[in-house]
């Protein structure tokens, strides 16, 4: 399908974070990777980006699922869960709501909807057990809301790039550049379109399989000052993307010296 009105909505994953256009300080992420491939000789293809960090499942239902039906894509991609999973009082039935809803409301108004399962967090953090437990509740609901109303799901819960944290971000939570290059590849191939090669090849040497020191590391530098934030936005009642607005809130072409991932990217054509 020769899709051209794209809106991406999620959380950081779909902002792009841990993957900066080089050189800048903005992000670029799968959602803008995918948006270039699309526009490819497709001088009337439009993007937009409503993600924005720290949203739950319930504030994307209310903030950015309204704006995009406005837009009236034919493509609707949705990768979210990840702080519903990572609340206080995570209750799987209440999440599990909040996906049908979601995934309902889209697969009604817009052709085609992609939905994403999250990635088993097992392997790389040796203290999330109970995140463990969450993400099957939410990738289990994910994949019954996709079944139920037709959505495409792109399924990361067994992706054998989990198991290398080159993948990921130093808080092994976020996608590195390699994670959203490999993300879109999975997203494209969905839709039936053929992405790089080299986003999917596997990347040069061993896997990186931290030991005890770096395990605790990333615990004190990591874990530890998101711990507190968290909690201080629990005690405060505000949100991590607070004061932050969507990247990119209106349907617009892809220039190609805006997002070129082509010439940024290792292995790009």
């Amino acid at each position: 399908m020769n899709y051209q009105r794209f809106v991406a909505l999620g959380d950081s994953c779909t902002e792009g974070l841990c993957d900066r256009y080089p050189g800048t300080e903005r992000y670029r992420g799968w959602a803008d990777l995918t948006a270039t491939a699309l526009a490819a000789n497709n001088p009337e293809f439009r993007y937009a980006n409503l993600g924005v960090r720290g949203r739950r499942l319930d504030q994307i239902i209310v903030e950015q699922i309204p704006t995009a039906l406005d837009l009236k894509p034919d493509l609707v991609a949705l990768f979210g869960g990840a702080n519903d999973v990572m609340t206080r009082k995570f209750r799987p039935e209440v999440v599990a709501k909040r996906v049908e809803a979601a995934v309902r409301i889209l697969c009604r108004a817009v052709p085609t909807v992609v939905v994403f399962t999250l990635s088993d967090v097992s392997n790389r953090m040796p203290v999330a057990v109970r995140l463990s437990s969450r993400l099957d509740a939410l990738n289990d609901a994910i994949r019954s809301a996709a079944s139920a109303h037709g959505a495409l799901l792109v399924d990361l819960r067994e992706e054998e790039a989990v198991r290398d944290l080159r993948y990921f971000g130093p808080d092994r939570l976020h996608l590195s550049e390699p994670g959203h290059r490999r993300l879109a590849a999975h997203l494209l191939t969905r839709l039936g379109v053929p992405p790089d090669p080299a986003w999917l090849a596997p990347l040069p040497g061993a896997p990186l399989n931290p030991g005890l020191r770096a395990h605790a590391g990333w615990l004190w530098h990591e874990v530890l000052p998101v711990a507190m934030t968290r909690t201080r936005n629990w005690l405060t009642g505000r949100s991590p993307g607070d004061g932050f607005a969507p990247k990119r809130p209106e349907l617009l072409p892809v220039i190609a010296d805006e997002l070129n991932p082509w010439t940024a990217l290792p292995g790009g054509v």
